[in-house]
This record gives C-alpha cells, structure tokens and sequence, in this order.
C-alpha cells in the first residue's frame, strides 16, 4: 500500500453577510453623553471651588446640561440627534450571554454595525431625575439630560459567514432591545427598563410616522425643550425662578 505524504489542506472560505435592519424604541431613549465640559475636567481637573465660588455660581446649568447630554450631527444630514452604532453590538454582546449557542466574544469578534454615527428620529424633551454619584458616600444630586419618549433608527449589520447567518443575528439583535437596551437606565444594569427596542419592516405605519421628527423638529425641541414628566415640569420652573432671584447668568 501506497503510503500518503501529502495532506489535503481544506481552507474554510469566509464572507461578508449584510443585514439592514429598521428599529423602533419600545421604552424611552436617555441620552447620557459625557460633555466637552466634563472631558476636559477629567484631562485637567480645577480642584474644589472656595466658598466665594460656590456661592457666585449655579451649581448645575440645566439647559446647557439638557443640550449637552444628545450626541448630535454637525454636519447637515436628515437628524439632529445621533446615537453611536457600537452600542447595538453592545447589546447583541449582552444579549449573547442569555442565547443557547451563542457566545458574547464571538459576537464582539464576527459583528460590526456600519458607519459610527446613526441617525435617530424623535423629538428630544427635557428630563430631569435625582441620581447618585460614584463615591463611597453615594451622594445624591440632580442629572438634566434629554430623552426621547418615542425614536427609531436604521442601521445596516456586518457578519462573517459561514460562522453567522442573517437569522441568527437577527435574532441577537432582537433580543438584546429585551434584555439590554440602550443609552443610560437601560435594562442591562438592572436598575431601569429604558432603551428598549424592537425591530420593525420599512413600512411599519410607527416607524414611517417617527421618520417626520428629524432635524428640524429636534433643533426647535433642544431650544425651547419641554418637561417629559411632573417633576422634571417642576424642578425646571423653581430652578428658573431660583436663578432670576439669585441673579445668576446661564444659558437661555
């Protein structure tokens, strides 16, 4: 018998699947973007205000916190606000973690959402909520940031085949507007259930109607914002009567 000195070599051929994918928001989008205000601060921090300080200054600017708090597109395209793609991965990732045969690096690894930036539909409102901070003291204190109580996006999906296929990532992606969400109080950290999605046809009458409130509404909804709730309604009026008496200056 002839003995074998050669072996085959089977070379496994990847590809590129693609998937476009229409979403809408099943619960409200929070924005939590850290502001220019709050970066700079980290690279050069100016030490605490003396009492003098403190005294002759607003502690928080609620509307430029409001303003602030979107990612926004500088450049014209149809929305004002933006929301970065990585965050979908991020909750396919999560959503792994609860999917029979699928795996959380495997989805960091094969995915990719295209483009940085994707453009959100919706109009932004004003919402203002007590948070705690990060000390060990758990301080309590009041975040101003903007929500969009209704919004959806569209966004086109990269996988690797045959590894992934459109149905399976469909079906992360799916499943991570239940278990993830996106944006701040969102599902994932247990503590919210905001940043939910499902997703939805090109034609879905919701998503065709959410597809009117692009940037012109949204430019009008962050330069004369309106309170999402009771109390961001009342913190936002004792604030600006608060503001007038003291005769602090801030951003109109």
């Amino acid at each position: 018998m002839k003995k074998q000195t050669e072996s085959e070599i089977q070379i496994l051929e990847i590809s590129q699947g693609e998937l476009n994918v229409c979403i809408i928001g099943e619960s409200p989008l929070i924005y939590n973007r850290m502001t220019n205000k709050g970066a700079q601060e980290l690279l050069m921090p100016k030490g605490k205000k003396t009492a003098a300080e403190k005294a002759s200054s607003v502690k928080h600017d609620v509307l430029r916190e409001y303003r602030d708090s979107p990612y926004v597109a500088v450049n014209d395209g149809p929305t004002r606000l933006q929301l970065p793609s990585v965050m979908f991965k991020k909750a396919m990732m999560v959503a792994a973690l609860d999917l029979p045969g699928a795996k959380k690096a495997q989805m960091g690894r094969l995915v990719y959402v295209q483009d940085d930036r994707l453009d959100v539909y919706g109009t932004p409102q004003l919402f203002m909520a007590v948070t705690r901070s990060a000390d060990i003291n758990r301080t309590p204190d009041v975040r101003t940031r903007a929500i969009v109580p209704k919004w959806a996006c569209s966004l086109t999906i990269k996988f690797a085949r045959p590894m992934l296929n459109a149905t399976s990532v469909a079906n992360c992606l799916a499943a991570g507007g239940v278990t993830a969400g996106i944006g701040d109080w969102r599902v994932e950290k247990g503590s919210g259930s905001y940043g939910r999605y499902r997703l939805c046809s090109a034609d879905d009458p919701e998503f065709i109607s959410l597809m009117s409130e692009g940037r012109e509404v949204q430019d009008e909804a962050l330069q004369n914002p309106v309170p999402y709730d009771d109390q961001s309604a009342d913190l936002l009026s004792w604030y600006k009567a608060e503001v007038n008496r003291r005769g602090f200056k801030v951003v109109a």
